[in-house]
């Protein structure tokens, strides 16, 4: 991979030199970004990260948040000089640029030759990042994973046990009018992360006390990686079965849709709707959405931008507002699945003048998440229709000395049911803990008929 990178840079520069710098240049680019994204989110860089590198320059604050301010000097440092150096050291050499065709042609063909060995083929054949990035070097690793998630898309998904046999329909006197769904931001207990049970959240424990079903969800990202839990909640595969395609299913997800909870509810019987106040873009939402069967996405044009005191992104509190609002408008089944931004990170950056420490700023807003909580219960309960709310954490936060990579990743999830009156259903209060993918059919078992739940599973 170097002679080939160094090959193309000489045939485009003309001098050796300069191709030379640019390949350690590049290599310890990637070295860097690796070493930050492990510190903060746990996981070394993967072959998928290169796909949002069109997002990152659409919504930088997400991605350069992250990072610390010597990351960020040192990258655009980085930057300068290799634009630097490719203008001012630029040579027309044709001799030295027709070389470097010739290695960068012949180092390629090496790489195809060497893909099709037998010791290749034996290289990284389950996922296992870490150990694999310790054993063979980063940049192998990002080929062979590539190569290995090319093969696991081209297998496409069949039915598995996970779609079949992880749940049962639930017998329920009344199946609901109003379907639920709330994804909420870098929610996780406070008690949990950080030991101090003053820290409780109030409604999260009122509605475990009266849920059906509660209990941790087995998220497998830290920090960030909401689009691997939302995969799971809304096509119902776990990482397991995805192989190398676990690390962002969101890139073949288009190819799931029949798979898709608003698929497996029924069209003809449900409308579904999808609220995110952010561009429906990101992750490509805005086409693999309708295709799972969603009628409507609910994005950013729908919601007013937040006031300074607000903080930086749309608030959690006027997410529920729009949700019951389009629950009040409803006159059939209605699905909604709902992403909440406003506890996205970083923390006691957030532009508030009176924000405090990272752990005052993110406790701060997960109470807003609680708020959202309690605030959907009540105003379900006035609807007075038979209906099923399911509210989890997409994954725990990345806060420096408070939170971080090493340790838990569970976050809490609720599944409540409230009856024709209003009143939420306690029934057997059950405490399970769950993979995304086994919520994604506990919400079929909960919220379908037997038949209706047979049907989707066929």
């Amino acid at each position: 991979m170097s002679s080939a990178t160094y090959g193309a840079l000489l045939a485009l520069s003309g001098n050796a030199l300069l191709a030379a710098v640019l390949v350690v240049a590049l290599h310890l680019l990637l070295v860097v970004a690796s070493s930050a994204k492990r510190r903060v989110l746990g996981e070394p860089l993967l072959f998928s990260d290169l796909a949002l590198v069109g997002a990152v320059f659409r919504h930088p604050q997400f991605y350069f948040s992250a990072l610390e301010t010597w990351h960020k000097a040192t990258g655009i440092a980085a930057l300068a000089v290799i634009f630097a150096a490719l203008a001012i050291l630029f040579e027309e050499n044709l001799p030295l640029r027709v070389g470097g065709l010739v290695i960068a042609g012949v180092s390629l063909l090496l790489i195809f030759v060497v893909l099709k060995t037998r010791p290749f083929r034996s290289l990284g054949r389950s996922p296992n990042i870490e150990l694999d990035v310790a054993k063979l070097g980063l940049l192998p690793t990002l080929l062979i994973y590539w190569i290995r998630w090319i093969a696991d898309s081209k297998q496409g998904r069949v039915a598995t046990n996970s779609d079949s046999n992880s749940a049962q329909p639930r017998a329920q006197e009344t199946q609901p009018e109003l379907l639920v769904v709330v994804q909420c931001e870098s929610f996780a207990d406070p008690v949990e992360l950080f030991g101090n049970h003053a820290l409780q959240l109030p409604h999260l424990e009122q509605a475990r006390s009266a849920a059906l079903q509660w209990g941790n969800l087995e998220v497998s990202g830290f920090g960030a990686y909401t689009m691997r839990t939302e995969y799971g909640v809304l096509f119902g595969q776990d990482e397991e079965e995805l192989g190398f395609r676990r690390y962002d299913p969101y890139l073949t997800a288009i190819n799931d849709s029949d798979f898709a909870l608003p698929r497996r509810l029924g069209e003809e019987r449900w409308q579904s709707h999808f609220v995110h106040p952010h561009d429906m873009r990101f992750y490509n939402r805005h086409q693999i959405l309708p295709r799972a069967g969603f009628t409507e996405l609910v994005g950013s044009h729908a919601f007013a931008p937040p006031s300074p005191s607000e903080g930086r992104y749309v608030t959690d509190g006027a997410v529920a507002d729009k949700i019951l609002e389009l629950a009040g408008n409803a006159s059939s089944p209605t699905f909604l699945y709902a992403v909440t931004i406003e506890n996205h990170g970083p923390w006691a950056e957030s532009g508030l003048e009176e924000a405090g420490s990272l752990l005052d700023d993110y406790n701060r807003l997960v109470r807003a998440g609680d708020a959202m909580l309690g605030q959907l219960i009540e105003g379900l309960s006035e609807q007075r229709k038979p209906a099923l709310l399911v509210f989890f954490g997409d994954h725990r936060p990345s806060i420096p000395g408070f939170s971080e990579p090493g340790g838990d990743r569970h976050t809490p999830y609720v599944i409540l049911k409230l009856d024709e009156h209003g009143q939420v259903i306690t029934a057997a209060n059950e405490r399970r803990d769950i993979s995304p993918a086994e919520l994604h059919h506990a919400i079929l078992g909960f919220a379908t008929s037997p038949e209706s739940f047979a049907k989707a599973n066929s």
